[in-house]
């Protein structure tokens, strides 16, 4: 079966685009496409009003984690995702011809491609992010920690006396900031997993997180 036939056209155009972002990468020319990783974060980091439904940003949160957004810088996200998308597609193909004797119908193809893709490159993403050299590119914002998982490190955090908490941002990097419970009535207690709903000043607001799988470390 040959890649470049018709029923392997998007799996050809996505490795070659994978190919022109290796050369990117060496040209240096990715690191402008990295600086996407904080636009990444914004997207997800968005402000919560009092109204605002925790489950909600929890379930967001942790779908970019489980498709490692964030993990790694964009551009090696990218490769890695094409590469896996045109990985899968190819072999879907070829199995399909030798199972009913013709190709699937390309965009179908295409289709499960992406879907199964978006999972195994998160599964890829996370130990590529534990053994790419950390730089620049991992350094974020106070700001886009709001929306993540932390856990009540000592103390109890009541309305206007927070408590030390330990969360993880996009790239696995801990930071300690202080907590108060965006409930009022509230008392988020040592060892607890919280979410970080909002932020004023240096102090963030959290809600007890019911479903902890919904939101990345």
């Amino acid at each position: 079966m040959s890649l470049f036939a018709d029923h392997n056209l998007p799996f050809a155009v996505a490795l070659g685009i994978m190919l022109l972002l290796a050369v990117a990468q060496i040209l240096g020319v990715s690191d402008m496409l990295d600086g996407t990783d904080a636009e990444i974060d914004v997207d997800v980091d968005f402000d919560l009003d009092a109204d605002a439904d925790v489950s909600t940003v929890g379930a967001v949160d942790g779908l970019m984690s489980m498709i490692g957004l964030g993990r790694v810088p964009f551009t090696i996200w990218l490769a890695s995702f094409l590469f896996i998308f045109a990985g899968i597609g190819v072999s879907t193909q070829m199995f399909a011809e030798s199972l009913t004797g013709s190709p699937l119908y390309v965009w179908l193809a295409a289709l499960i491609a992406g879907v199964a893709a978006l999972p195994v490159n998160g599964i890829v993403a996370r130990p590529l992010g534990a053994i790419l050299p950390q730089d620049e590119t991992t350094a974020v914002s106070i700001k886009s920690l709001v929306g993540r998982r932390a856990q009540i490190l000592d103390g109890t955090a009541r309305a206007a006396s927070p408590a030390r908490a330990r969360v993880r941002d996009y790239h696995g990097q801990a930071h300690n900031v202080m907590v108060e419970p965006h409930d009022t009535q509230e008392e988020l207690q040592a060892g607890e997993t919280v979410l970080l709903v909002r932020r004023e000043g240096e102090t963030f607001y959290a809600s007890r997180l019911d479903e902890p799988r919904l939101a990345p470390q």
